[in-house]
């Protein structure tokens, strides 16, 4: 990694640091997380625990068969917890997979119940509306459903079904509090390829121009998003999915087969084994608790995951939540050391014009922990779900007749310019910076970024939301060098929505020669785009954070290069420059309507978005 040799353990030291220093970091916090775990393990069945009416309402549903499995033979009992529903595509195959999976459990003399579901919504459906303000919250929410579903507390181990943005991270929240419990995520697989994503956002720069109409926006939409699966981008979704199967929580190479591949199946049954394999119940050798699985190195692996493949930063604030969780404690600091020693092994759009499948042909994940692991960026002594441990995870699983088996992948990428080895990466860090300056401490995307364009220096231009950016782009009054300040758009303030409907008009902008970038207290996730954007801007505006400080006309300095963030304004007039605050009215909006009132509580108690942005500390 980073031309740097490895230690004499054979990991890198910059990785070797930073889990060090998470693991002092987080001692009080974890070992109190471990004792809680180990006051739960070990209790009798949940059929012999509880009281009889208890168990009656548990089972009342299953088959004859079933109970007797469940309460005489004391079976074990799989839960399992969905976020299916046909509104989003990714999440729309999950309709099949209870069937499939009882079917599978009682192959095997086990039982397997719908514990219960959680909600899932569309971010591409809510992008730039009301619904996109509770999108962030969502993930808590999740937990929190999770939670409910697994406190009927009857089951010796957790299949866990969700793809997309906040839905993984927001069952891997739940799940680990209930850390107790060994767990399996099953994923559903990419919808196949349409319309590239470069020829999309081409259309979108179009129609922000004017120059095409609705009609052929939507086409091109409609052509890119087009059945059943996540999209092709990697974005969060598909990001999560790289994040699973570096931390060892998936069936090895699960993350990117389509929905309907006969391999699907395969895999999903194969999932049912591993949480048997893993329960402690039934013969089971192998106990494997989430919460044990998922420690510091566990976390690491993800991070740097994360970094070698420019993945969403939605999880510099989602995965400081699933480490806090597990009594883990990171920063931006961990990301940011971690970057710099992390090679990029991939290009997938926003960062190259590949999608995620061409990613998967050309060596996908299996290739990049493969490259990581022999060039010491992964602790691979960790537990997995896979009997065979990290090393799988650099295989590629296949259909051989009936069976599933897996394959070494071969020694080249399948396409160097998609997937290449940690010796010859496209850049020697992982393209994600920590800036900070008198603006505060913000992180920003460097991999899909023009190098002319890590160094923006341009007057200010400040929004109090991303609609009033849009109006004054329409109205022509942006066609000039500029940072396009949008503040009060963090977690206390509106939810910390994603901000995509900004990309267009920026790219217009800089496409015509202007240094433009963007400054914000929100988010912009795994689809931002080339333009220099200083995303989570920490403390937020509504929280006396210095971006309230700015006005129209400042110069901003953005640099990449050197990691900071500045406005170029005197000091000692800084120091006592007032704060702007949120107009009433725009306060009114972010407060009501569309089911923002019952988000209220989570706005009040949310914490910054460098801490995870939890609502339940």
């Amino acid at each position: 990694m980073n031309g740097m040799v490895t230690s004499s353990s054979g990991l890198h030291p910059v990785v070797q640091a930073v889990t060090r220093r998470i693991v002092q970091r987080s001692a009080p916090t974890r070992s109190a997380y471990l004792a809680r775990i180990d006051r739960l393990v070990g209790r009798p069945p949940g059929a012999d625990r509880m009281g009889c009416a208890n168990v009656a309402h548990a089972f009342a549903a299953l088959p004859a068969n079933d109970k007797f499995r469940v309460v005489v033979q004391k079976a074990p009992n799989l839960g399992v917890v969905t976020a299916y529903n046909d509104m989003l595509s990714a999440h729309q195959p999950y309709e099949s997979y209870p069937a499939l999976i009882r079917d599978e459990a009682r192959l095997h003399g086990a039982t397997a119940q719908v514990a219960g579901g959680v909600p899932a919504m569309c971010d591409g459906v809510t992008q730039g509306l009301p619904g996109m303000e509770l999108s962030l919250f969502s993930r808590d929410t999740i937990a929190m459903a999770t939670a409910v579903a697994l406190t009927h507390d009857v089951f010796d181990a957790v299949l866990l079904l969700g793809v997309c943005d906040k839905i993984v991270p927001g069952l891997l929240i739940g799940a680990l509090h209930f850390g107790h419990l060994p767990c399996v995520f099953v994923p559903a697989g990419p919808m196949g390829t349409g319309l590239s994503n470069d020829a999309k956002s081409k259309v979108r720069e179009q129609s922000a121009q004017g120059l095409v109409g609705r009609g052929e926006l939507l086409a091109a939409e409609s052509a890119a998003y087009h059945g059943p699966g996540t999209c092709t981008f990697y974005g969060t979704a598909n990001s999560n999915q790289m994040l699973l199967e570096a931390m060892g929580l998936h069936v090895p190479g699960a993350a990117f087969v389509h929905p309907h591949a006969g391999l699907r199946e395969a895999l999903t049954r194969e999932a049912v084994r591993n949480a048997l394999a893993i329960s402690g119940k039934g013969g089971s050798t192998r106990f494997t608790p989430i919460g044990r699985l998922v420690d510091e190195r566990v976390i690491v692996n993800a991070m740097v995951a994360l970094l070698a493949t420019g993945g969403s930063t939605n999880h510099l604030i989602h995965w400081v939540a699933v480490a806090r969780a597990a009594g883990i404690v990171i920063d931006w600091t961990d990301f940011a050391d971690l970057s710099a020693a992390t090679p990029l092994l991939a290009r997938v759009y926003p960062n190259g014009s590949a999608d995620v499948n061409q990613f998967q042909a050309a060596g996908g994940p299996a290739y990049v922990l493969r490259e990581l692991m022999v060039s010491g960026g992964l602790h691979t002594d960790v537990a997995t779900v896979s009997a065979r441990g990290t090393p799988a995870y650099s295989e590629l699983p296949l259909l051989d007749g009936d069976k599933l088996r897996w394959t070494a992948l071969p020694p080249d990428s399948g396409d160097s310019s998609i997937v290449r080895p940690a010796a010859r990466p496209f850049s020697t860090s992982g393209g994600l910076k920590l800036l900070q300056g008198n603006l505060g401490r913000c992180v920003i995307k460097t991999s899909a970024i023009p190098d002319d364009r890590h160094v923006i220096e341009a007057p200010a231009r400040v929004f109090d939301s991303q609609e009033a950016l849009l109006a004054a782009f329409k109205a022509g009054e942006l066609e000039r060098d500029l940072v396009a300040v949008v503040r009060f758009q963090g977690p206390r303030a509106n939810g910390m929505p994603e901000l995509h409907k900004l990309t267009p008009p920026l790219a217009v902008l800089q496409g015509k020669g202007f240094k433009v970038a963007l400054v914000t207290d929100g988010r912009m996730s795994g689809a931002s785009g080339k333009v220099p954007a200083a995303i989570h801007v920490n403390p937020e505006a509504l929280a006396g954070g210095p971006l309230a400080k700015v006005r129209d006309g400042d110069i901003i300095r953005l640099d990449a290069a050197q990691g900071t963030l500045q406005a170029l304004v005197a000091a000692d007039e800084w120091a006592t420059r007032p704060l702007a605050h949120l107009s009433p009215e725009q306060a009114e909006v972010n407060a009501h309507d569309l089911g923002r009132e019952l988000f209220a509580g989570m706005r009040r108690n949310v914490r910054s978005a460098e801490e995870g942005a939890v609502t339940w500390l």
